[in-house]
């Protein structure tokens, strides 16, 4: 079955830098959408960062482009996400998704397979 395993979260000063990961097993990852959430207390899921379907583009949410850089290692089966200059309104659990389809990799609804999540917290 599909797994999706975050690592790299932690507790980091503003201004610092974290680098999450998320191992993939069980899907097609070349072919996959691969995208990062993330959700904080009393709020909702919002988009953070995508590779569309076969990595034919690239999505940042306003909030964190130019902070944040989504990469991928298919030898590795792995999809990572650099943050930096993080702020305290970056902390959240991350999560890490994947999704076979072809639907806009921005929504959280097209996602099939989470992740546990990852816990960021930033303080100030």
């Amino acid at each position: 079955q599909v797994q999706l395993v975050e690592s790299g979260g932690g507790l980091v000063q503003a201004g610092g830098s974290l680098r999450l990961s998320c191992a993939a097993s069980g899907l097609n990852f070349r072919r996959s959408s691969m995208g990062w959430f993330r959700q904080a207390p009393g709020k909702e899921r919002e988009f953070v960062a995508a590779f569309s379907w076969s990595s034919v583009n690239i999505y940042y949410s306003i909030s964190v482009r130019g902070r944040f850089t989504i990469s991928r290692d298919d030898a590795k089966n792995t999809v990572y996400l650099q943050m930096n200059s993080l702020k305290p309104e970056d902390t959240a659990v991350y999560y890490c998704a994947a999704d076979s389809g072809r639907q806009s990799p921005t929504s959280g609804h097209n996602y099939r397979y989470w992740g546990q999540g990852t816990q960021v917290t930033v303080s100030s």
